[in-house]
């Protein structure tokens, strides 16, 4: 086979480095909103370029953008930091300087109703299905004894075990009652921190399974 190649084509490029503004370029330059969302989940020093936005209202740019090495913060500009609670796994303790910086919102969870139709929303069960649960879920919300507050997430999860199994949200159900043990049950303090001669520290699974007789 003769493979021989009787032409060649010759091409040129010129490679030329674009400087293309980000997020907080854009809303510092502009005026917008900077909405950063799970901001604890970035390593503290990924966050010190907002210190002197958030301050001296000054945004400190690289060398490569081929222009001035600060920008002027918008008037107008603002930003909206949400985060989980530092105990949350995955996360990182904020600095000081940035949280002094900040006006703190502390949210609560939500209403019943709310929740309610969030859980069935997302779940896909009956209103009054949903309802058992989350008034299972909220009335071990206020036995304080977890390592994390069981928020609206657990309800959605027993909700889509409820679900996939066509199942009902009562005592009788295997399949329910499970799941409700398994998800409070995660959520419950199994790290010591409640003393052992604590005569109030219960135990999480009849405790459980009387909420669960309460309201089924």
């Amino acid at each position: 086979m003769d493979n021989f190649i009787h032409s060649v084509l010759k091409t040129e490029e010129d490679v030329q480095r674009k400087w293309v503004d980000g997020r907080i370029t854009v809303a510092c330059k502009h005026g917008f909103t900077l909405l950063y969302d799970e901001f604890t989940r970035s390593r503290p020093e990924a966050n010190n370029v907002l210190l002197s936005v958030l301050g001296e209202k000054i945004l400190d740019l690289p060398a490569a953008r081929g222009q001035e090495g600060y920008l002027q913060v918008h008037p107008d500009f603002s930003a909206i930091f949400t985060s989980n609670p530092e105990e949350y796994a995955g996360i990182y303790k904020a600095q000081d300087a940035l949280i002094d910086r900040m006006i703190t919102i502390n949210l609560s969870h939500y209403d019943r109703d709310t929740e309610i139709a969030i859980t069935q929303a997302k779940s896909g069960i009956s209103q009054q299905d949903a309802e058992k649960i989350v008034d299972i879920v909220r009335d071990f919300r206020q036995t304080k004894y977890y390592q994390f507050t069981p928020t609206v997430r657990a309800c959605i999860m027993i909700g889509k075990v409820l679900s996939l199994c066509q199942g009902h949200a009562t005592a009788e159900d295997e399949n329910f009652t499970q799941a409700c043990l398994d998800v409070l049950g995660a959520e419950a303090d199994t790290t010591g921190t409640i003393p052992a001669t604590d005569s109030k520290k219960p135990n999480i699974r009849e405790t459980v399974l009387t909420l669960i007789r309460k309201h089924c």
